[in-house]
């Protein structure tokens, strides 16, 4: 595939409104496909270049791509970041400075999709002193062959932001679709891969293989995650519920074949460097090959510590023996996906757990089952007297089901608005914090990912967090109008608020009475953050709860 041929695609599809369209147009294109090109592909549609299971980094941001642009126009730094202040969307400022300077351009060559995925991973190999200019040398040859169309999506792809309204279930749903395989076939093989290219290629190469995947070691999958519900709902739907504390820590994947072992973030990253501690505290908990699911809390005087500071231990990167000294940090595993080369995901919560319990000597989280109301009430309350967030309820024939948030497992704690949004701009501040963003702009996101703008924030951020959060964001600057920045939107905080208000202010259409900052939430992905039609359920609780 030329990609000339995928930057048509992307721009037919950015002018699609109808999913049913989009995952026909998808469906099409598949046969043609090499067996090379099919993955690459769909992860490219995904705004993805590497596999999620991948620790890959193209190592890419907004100030490097306007450099690499600036050299390929004959143009300064600066006339491009000015160009895309005045537009705010970088993938159509590349392609109009791009047309610009076509007229004057004499030899190129045609980049193949394959090609563009080839320079992609020298950039995401480079490492050391060199690294910029290598992964710049390589961007700059990408734009310097690209056309003006082609330049955008190749902007966009740099950047991991694709913006053509296509999300995780259209390119599942065509798959499905196009090579005529059941859906429930195809869910379950992308969570145990945990890579949709790689399943496209099995659909396409060897369907009855789908069939037979296994989780593998070291390739981490998404972690099953939970909705609010209540304890009479639960005991009423199921009878017996298993209960276990709702700790405030960061959650985990814990690998080991052997001697060899990797743990990996709620992201998917891995973090075995910064908690060597933890690593050698479960490898010695177990003596077989697991793959497990579970919390690390950071501990002082036999008490747990706020969030921030198990954060504060996973981003050291330096005097980490130290930090090791001076934080404890204590894992608690409450799932098992894996052991002994047999993936467990579809065995009931109960089997999973007794397997845990037989093969972990040690840090397996409390944990009682139960069908009385009163009884898990009370060890509700004995686990906030812990000082942990609340509890988790489970139900006890339900598989592990990657990445799904569902009614299997729920969660309990004191009553408290919170959201989860992304940041997509700030305000510069004034006065001693001039030099500092003041207020940041937070979205959700609609049923196919796109941002929506919902509040802006200020309140509840000391002086040390806004200088966090400035070296947190001064690298992700896409544009400037004025005092206000845009960013690449790949953070997200946790945000409370009094009450949730319909509004023609916000892309959203509702807006956050009294917002204030809660925490930075680096522990999720932006496609965790809240989606519209949960903003909907939340406004009409709210409603029925004032009647």
């Amino acid at each position: 595939m030329q990609f000339r041929e995928f930057a048509e695609l992307c721009d037919s599809l950015e002018k699609i409104s109808s999913r049913l369209a989009m995952i026909d147009l998808l469906t099409g294109l598949y046969p043609s496909l090499s067996r090379e090109e099919l993955p690459v592909f769909v992860r490219f549609m995904r705004g993805k270049i590497f596999p999620d299971w991948s620790s890959k980094k193209l190592g890419f941001g907004p100030g490097l791509l306007c450099e690499a642009l600036a050299y390929v126009i004959g143009k300064k730094r600066q006339f491009v970041i000015s160009a895309i202040n005045s537009s705010g969307d970088i993938g159509r400022v590349v392609e109009e400075l791009l047309e610009k300077r076509e007229q004057t351009l004499f030899f190129s060559e045609d980049l193949t999709l394959l090609d563009v995925y080839s320079r992609f991973l020298q950039m995401a190999k480079i490492s050391g002193r060199k690294s910029q200019q290598g992964r710049m040398r390589s961007a700059q040859y990408l734009l310097s062959n690209a056309s003006p169309l082609e330049g955008r999506y190749l902007a966009r792809l740099m950047l991991e932001e694709l913006r053509i309204g296509v999300g995780e279930g259209v390119v599942r749903e065509s798959v499905t679709k196009g090579f005529a395989i059941p859906q429930e076939i195809i869910e379950h093989a992308h969570q145990a891969l945990n890579d949709l290219g790689e399943v496209a290629l099995l659909a396409k190469t060897d369907p009855n293989a789908l069939t037979e995947v296994h989780i593998k070691p070291f390739r981490p999958v998404k972690m099953m995650l939970a909705q609010a519900g209540s304890i009479a709902s639960m005991v009423e739907a199921h009878g017996c519920v298993a209960a276990e504390n709702k700790y405030d820590g960061s959650r985990f994947q814990f690998h080991i074949v052997g001697d060899k072992t990797a743990i990996y973030s709620r992201r998917l990253e891995e973090m075995t460097k910064s908690l060597p501690d933890v690593t050698a505290l479960l490898a010695n908990a177990t003596d077989h090959d697991v793959i497990v699911d579970g919390e690390v809390i950071a501990m002082q005087n036999g008490n747990p510590m706020p969030f921030q500071t198990v954060l504060r231990r996973i981003h050291r990167k330096h005097d980490i023996a130290e930090a090791a000294d001076a934080i404890s940090m204590q894992p608690r595993v409450f799932d098992i996906l894996v052991c002994d080369g047999e993936t467990l995901i579809d065995r009931p919560f109960s089997e999973r757990r007794a397997i845990l319990e037989s093969v972990m000597k040690e840090f397996a989280a409390p944990q009682i089952v139960s069908n009385s109301p009163e009884e898990i009430e009370h060890y509700y309350h004995a686990a906030l007297d812990d000082g942990n967030e609340g509890i988790m309820l489970k139900v006890l024939d339900s598989p592990y089901l990657p990445g799904n948030r569902g009614k299997f497992w729920i969660k309990i704690k004191p009553e408290a608005d919170t959201i989860d949004l992304a940041v997509t701009g700030a305000e510069w501040g004034e006065g001693k914090r001039a030099r500092m963003f003041g207020s940041f702009l937070l979205a959700c996101q609609d049923e196919n990912g796109d941002l929506l703008e919902l509040s802006r924030v200020a309140t509840g951020i000391d002086d040390a967090m806004l200088a966090e959060l400035y070296e947190l964001f001064q690298d992700k600057i896409i544009a400037e109008h004025g005092k206000t920045v845009v960013f690449k939107p790949d953070v997200v905080f946790e945000v409370g608020y009094a009450e949730l208000q319909k509004s023609t202010n916000y892309a959203a259409g509702y807006a956050l009475r009294f917002p204030r900052f809660i925490r930075l939430r680096d522990d999720k992905d932006p496609d965790e953050i809240e989606s519209v039609a949960s903003l909907a359920h939340r406004y009409c609780t709210q409603i029925k709860a004032c009647q």
